[in-house]
């Protein structure tokens, strides 16, 4: 993976390495291909997500195919709050909703920990979610 000069999306991160970066999970969440999103992550990678725990791929996939079951029309955003050396962090926010029609924006911050190879492998995920009518989304 590289930005729009070539450059890899490997730490230590520039400016520009960690905007692309942000940008490349926001794409990647966005197709909600569990498959895919787990490439960007180590083997062994680990994860808080609200209150679960997770540790690798297979356990990552697992998670996304329940969450993206749930989470129905999912659209997510992603803005890159801050970096240094090997570590971003993120705040986002996402709407999506339920087998019933009900509507939520989910917002929240991420802190990533990435290895040599660009791979994340460390994410902490904090997200509160609000119930919104239709009629309040920003996405579509």
């Amino acid at each position: 993976m590289s930005d729009l000069t070539g450059r890899p999306l490997l730490p230590p991160f520039i400016l520009e390495t960690a905007t692309a970066k942000v940008q490349a999970a926001e794409d990647a969440w966005n197709s909600r291909d569990p498959e895919r999103v787990s490439l960007a992550y180590t083997e062994d990678s680990q994860w808080r997500n609200r209150s679960e725990f997770l540790s690798g791929r297979v356990a990552i996939v697992a998670f996304l195919k329940r969450k993206w079951a749930k989470e129905l029309d999912y659209h997510l955003k992603k803005e890159l709050w801050c970096f240094m050396d090997n570590r971003i962090a993120v705040r986002f926010e996402y709407e999506w909703h339920d087998d019933s029609g009900f509507w939520y924006r989910s917002y929240g911050n991420e802190n990533w920990e990435f290895a040599e190879n660009g791979l994340m492998m460390r994410r902490f995920a904090s997200i509160n979610d609000v119930s919104i009518p239709k009629s309040a989304r920003k996405f579509y």
